[in-house]
């Protein structure tokens, strides 16, 4: 995929991003934790896989845009992103699967609003990652 192609893609996907954090408020807003913590884990991942389309890598699975986030954002030292953000990332899948697949397990909202501060947060870095390059 060549500059141009890979340049549209993060901005779709970064767009994407901007629409789940939308959504994640909305349900936060009529209490529907698990669902919110659903859409604020899909906006970092959709903001994750906006930062790979740009370095021309993707992946199919959580765990293989995680696993590619750390090898290409983290440990090659892209100083904007760190040890930190890999763990919230790592935090948010957490969350996520939990209130997806976790029949017991109880969303509250104290976490339910860090999951979505968390979310805009991530969001706000990348676009500013994105932006700082002139894309």
């Amino acid at each position: 995929m060549d500059k141009n192609n890979r340049n549209a893609l993060a901005k779709v996907r970064m767009d994407d991003a901007y629409i789940l954090i939308s959504d994640a408020k909305q349900l936060l807003k009529i209490d529907s934790y698990k669902s919110a913590n659903n859409r604020a884990y899909y906006a970092i991942e959709k903001s994750l896989k906006a930062l790979l389309a740009l370095a021309g890598v993707d992946s199919e699975t959580h765990k293989g845009v995680l696993y590619l986030f750390n090898e290409r954002y983290i440990r090659m030292g892209a100083h904007e992103f760190d040890s930190d953000d890999y763990k919230l990332v790592q935090k948010a899948a957490q969350i996520r699967s939990a209130s997806d697949y976790d029949d017991f397990y109880i969303a509250n909202k104290e976490e339910c609003v860090l999951q979505v501060q968390n979310a805009e947060k991530f969001f706000e870095k990348v676009k500013k990652y994105i932006e700082d390059r002139g894309l």
